[in-house]
């Protein structure tokens, strides 16, 4: 039996579209219905939140960092939690205060999920420059969240669009670093890390593309031989443990395997060595629609792949179709996590 799934939220940056978006994501009916929901945020942000969505969604109060169920009431709760001196936050723009704000409320969700008490974390869109300016010393909030939990294996970023997953073997770091970086063992980590992630979403026996490095593959060693003394063994290497893995293949080709839906793809997943070679390619195919999960991390962590949009924040016109499918997900291997330990 699938197990249901508690699910601990945060708005993001205030002065985005996150509150806007979790207001349109908690007015679904299907919402409630997958899963146990905690929200932690300032009561104040939320309600502005659902005033921007045009929706009024009466969520129980708690004093506790707790979830309902206990007295039979599965409906979402709110745990109210605000910065000290209750900055007033100016909307469209990145600030300390919007950074501090998001690593606060993150850190109370990283807290439960530790405890056990969270089986994922869905988090509206945050923003970099304002996560640096409160302090956050990592290039990127993936290696925050895993100092916060205390986690020292391989961890990637993956982006989900329509079932399709990405990979990739280095991510937020200057292109010219990226080649010092191309090793087998960090291409079968990454290879490791998605097929475990899709097993985690349900998928029994992942297809996973892995993509060159060079322009042409590096045309059999004429402009580069990552792919023959590095990237290829590492898929045979992948292929030995029983990974359905492939490749590699040209960068600019590997994306033609995929489209269409699941049932047309030849593969589920691809595995990049840099961040554009995947980024741009599944943004083309449907930047409102893709989802970002912190893979490898003890516990599940999603987060609609697009930004903060502060170009449109208080417009009421964001579109919540990445924070659905990301909720999606998260109660996917939330619920997946949730067996594992009742087992």
């Amino acid at each position: 039996m699938t197990q249901r799934p508690r699910i601990a939220m945060v708005l993001g940056d205030p002065a985005g579209i996150g509150p806007e978006l979790i207001a349109r994501l908690l007015a679904d009916p299907d919402t409630a219905a997958r899963a146990d929901i905690l929200l932690i945020a300032d009561r104040d942000e939320w309600r502005r939140g659902m005033q921007v969505a045009g929706v009024d969604i009466a969520l129980r109060e708690t004093d506790s960092l707790a979830f309902g169920g206990d007295d039979g009431n599965n409906a979402a709760r709110l745990f109210h939690w605000q910065l000290d001196g209750k900055p007033a936050y100016q909307r469209g723009v990145a600030s300390a205060e919007g950074g501090r704000y998001s690593l606060g409320t993150l850190a109370l969700a990283l807290e439960l999920a530790d405890a056990g008490k969270a089986d994922a974390i869905l988090f509206g869109p945050l923003n970099k420059s304002a996560l640096h300016a409160a302090g956050m010393g990592h290039n990127d909030e993936l290696h925050w969240f895993a100092e916060k939990l205390g986690y020292h294996g391989a961890f990637c970023e993956f982006n989900v669009l329509d079932g399709l997953w990405t990979s990739r073997v280095t991510s937020h770091v200057a292109l010219k670093d990226v080649p010092a970086m191309i090793n087998r063992a960090s291409v079968g980590d990454a290879i490791d890390l998605i097929d475990q992630a899709l097993r985690g979403a349900g998928m029994a026996r992942p297809r996973i593309a892995v993509c060159g490095l060079n322009p042409h593959n590096g045309d059999n060693g004429a402009f580069g031989r990552e792919e023959i003394d590095i990237i290829a063994p590492a898929v045979a290497d992948a292929q030995a443990r029983g990974v359905a893995a492939d490749g590699p293949f040209p960068a600019d080709t590997i994306f033609l395997k995929v489209q269409g839906g699941p049932a047309q793809r030849q593969f589920d997943a691809i595995v990049t060595m840099y961040h554009d070679q995947g980024q741009i390619g599944i943004k083309l195919m449907g930047f409102s629609r893709g989802v970002t999960v912190q893979g490898g991390l003890p516990v599940p962590i999603t987060t609609p792949a697009h930004g903060t949009a502060f170009d449109i924040t208080q417009q009421g016109r964001a579109d919540v179709g990445a924070t659905l499918q990301a909720f999606r997900i998260a109660c996917q291997m939330g619920s997946s996590r949730a067996a594992r330990k009742a087992d």
